[in-house]
């Protein structure tokens, strides 16, 4: 399999078949630059977790793991990094983690990920990750910033073991607002599913966005007036998914957001949706709800990352 056939998704919407035509005037698609890989696995080593295998092709790039939570110190922190500060036209990107039995990582984005214009063709992201038996995985990037004109096509599937724990997380921002960009981005679509090793599919989630069809993200059977739209996913056996809902309702009671938690499909856990105004108060309330999970499944709150 090529790189290019090993970075670009298969089975693509029809609307991104239609755009997936030559970049003129720049690198083309499959260009060196234009194709990043990131491929972690990690083991147990100890009272630790360690990469045990590490591979890495520009634009994507990680520095070693830092072990930040004193109340998880076996926990792994990832940052991940995109050299060009986001994905631009044509645009392949992949990230691969394996996260072996017993391991606690936690990944994440050095900064907010730009979506620059997209004139000719599109960008994508494949994200794999793998949590074995008895891992806890976090995966919780920083929020995705689309430019006028962008064009993103994202998938991420998680496989899960029974008996792991899986958090992710999700945030998009309308665009920058400072300059007047309010949801001007072309397409937006985002599909996340999970599974168990045997491929039982667990749930398959998909937010889908054009700005320029019917009434807009603003339109009442969308994002209803808000702008910002965030999602977190937990996945896990080690508490009923009835009382995960209760306890992420009650993280989330009086939060100045629209909140929407509920069980996820199989049993496997709970998901929550939250739509706001403002990139402030999505944030707290998801890191909220982050803390309120992370409590009651791990016994630690959700640490200071250290980012500036």
């Amino acid at each position: 399999m090529t790189a290019a056939a090993w970075c670009t998704p298969a089975s693509l919407p029809d609307e991104f078949v239609a755009l997936d035509r030559r970049v003129e005037g720049g690198l083309p698609v499959g260009a060196p630059g234009k194709l990043g890989v990131l491929e972690l696995s990690l083991e147990r080593h100890g009272g630790t977790t360690r990469v045990e295998r590490h591979y890495q092709r520009a634009p994507m790039h990680v520095y070693r793991p830092i072990h930040l939570d004193a109340k998880l110190p076996e926990m792994a922190f990832v940052f991940v990094q995109q050299f060009g500060d986001g994905f631009v036209d044509g645009d392949r990107c992949r990230i691969d983690i394996d996260c072996g039995p017993d391991t606690a990582v936690h990944i994440t984005t050095q900064a907010a990920t730009n979506l620059y214009r997209a004139e000719r063709n599109f960008a994508t992201q494949l994200v794999d990750l793998h949590a074995g038996r008895g891992a806890v995985l976090e995966y919780l990037p920083d929020p995705v910033v689309p430019f006028r004109g962008s064009r993103f096509f994202q998938r991420t599937r998680v496989t899960a073991d029974p008996a792991s724990t899986v958090i992710l997380a999700e945030l998009l921002l309308p665009g920058r607002v400072a300059r007047g960009e309010i949801h001007e981005y072309d397409l937006y679509w985002a599909e996340t599913e999970a599974r168990r090793p045997d491929g039982t599919l667990l749930f398959a989630d998909t937010l889908r966005l054009r700005p320029t069809e019917g009434e807009g993200p603003r339109s009442l059977g969308l994002l209803g007036g808000s702008d910002v739209v965030a999602t977190l996913y937990v996945v896990t056996q080690r508490a009923p998914a009835a009382e995960l809902v209760e306890l992420l309702r009650q993280a989330l009671a009086g939060r100045d957001v629209l909140a929407g938690v509920s069980e996820l499909p199989n049993g496997c856990g709970a998901s929550v949706r939250l739509l706001g105004t403002t990139s402030k108060s999505v944030r707290a309330a998801q890191a909220n709800a982050w803390n309120a999970a992370r409590l009651a499944l791990l016994g630690a709150p959700a640490p200071d990352r250290r980012k500036g």
